[in-house]
């Protein structure tokens, strides 16, 4: 069977009407993106500083997105038409072949290589501006459980059960979870991010609009995820943002609720650890368990999310641990009662993490076996 020669094809006036159809309606859709009170529609307000950019960049994003849409979808749909299969073809009749076409394989290239550059370089500023909030004002911890959240403030005993938040006020906000992976959302603030257990992560935000805002959990993270989300049950967990003066009013009035409960912050550093009692196999067993989603038994560079623990204790290149402290095992003992926030991200203290004296002796102990 000989295969008929392809020959060349003109695009022919109808391509370029339906090409000017498409811009019309691409431009159309950008202007709709741009125009129409969209977050309005879904009842997201701007409730902190940097949501107005995250807005910004996804209506950018949706715009682009749809035009580009328009276009790949439409042409699919005209080609699939102009030249589909005629009934007066032959049976070994081929389509048209369109291959070293160095020009429009010049402009298939550029055109999404200029798009993503410009749409990396707008996520990065925007990233940046998120990253680089003010890190003084408020301080506040978020618990994930099954199937609620619990909070921690400065100098109020325990875990209380609502998140109260001053207008105005910088907030640093730590992120961790008692059982299994959840992730705190608050549409309002359009920032997201996942609660691990044993590690801290920390966003921060500066309030701006005084209201009730609701919290979503969007990790599944059991048979009843679906209750944490105060936008389908109202009565679920709510962020209050308010004026100064109610909020001291409610931080005092928890601070004299829970005047008499235990477990006040900070907890974590209170009392020496007898490292003479740790077990270097009980050590390595809470190590599997609290520390190796960050660390690897493995030379220093290794990073996972903090970095190499093989030798640390016994390491001439690297001497100091990651708080500038000699690494000795008293040192080691006091960066796990305490924790530590640096260039590599929070390692959670000794009550985030759920380690008694023992175990942060047992801890040190392993650490210590490893030559």
């Amino acid at each position: 069977m000989v295969e008929n020669s392809a020959q060349a094809v003109k695009l022919g006036r109808g391509f370029w009407i339906v090409t000017a159809i498409y811009a019309v309606l691409a431009i159309g859709a950008i202007v709709f993106w741009y125009t129409a009170p969209v977050y309005q529609w879904l009842n997201l307000p701007v409730g902190i500083e940097t949501a107005a950019k995250v807005d910004e960049l996804s209506t950018f994003m949706f715009a682009t997105g749809s035009a580009l849409y328009i276009f790949v979808a439409g042409y699919i749909v005209y080609f699939a038409i102009a030249f589909r299969a005629r009934k007066s073809d032959p049976p070994d009749a081929i389509g048209v072949q369109v291959h070293d076409n160095h020009k429009l394989e010049f402009w298939w290239t550029l055109i999404p290589a200029l798009f993503v550059v410009v749409l990396s370089v707008v996520s990065v500023r925007i990233w940046y501006q998120i990253m680089l909030e003010p890190q003084n004002g408020v301080v506040v911890e978020s618990i994930g459980h099954q199937f609620y959240w619990s909070f921690r403030y400065p100098q109020i005993n325990g875990e209380i059960s609502e998140m109260h938040l001053p207008v105005g006020v910088p907030v640093t906000l730590n992120l961790t979870s008692a059982d299994v992976i959840h992730s705190f959302w608050v549409p309002a603030f359009r920032l997201k991010n996942d609660m691990v257990p044993g590690l801290v992560t920390t966003i921060r935000f500066t309030p701006t609009l005084v209201g009730r805002f609701p919290i979503v959990c969007t990790q599944f993270c059991g048979t009843a995820h679906s209750t944490m989300n105060a936008m389908v049950d109202p009565s679920k967990q709510w962020v209050v943002v308010e004026d100064k003066a109610s909020y001291d009013k409610w931080y005092h009035g928890w601070q004299v609720k829970n005047a008499n409960v235990s477990n006040a912050l900070p907890a974590a550093s209170a009392g020496a650890v007898d490292l003479s009692t740790g077990t270097a196999a009980a050590g390595q067993a809470l190590f599997a368990q609290k520390c190796s989603a960050c660390h690897a038994i493995a030379p220093f560079s290794h990073v996972v999310v903090g970095p190499g623990l093989e030798g640390v204790l016994h390491d001439p290149s690297h001497p100091n641990l990651v708080n500038g402290d000699p690494a000795t095992p008293d040192n080691v003992a006091k960066l796990l009662q305490a924790g530590y926030t640096g260039s590599l991200g929070t390692m959670p203290n000794a009550q985030t993490n759920g380690l008694t004296n023992q175990d942060i002796a047992n801890l040190v102990a392993y650490l210590n076996s490893l030559k």
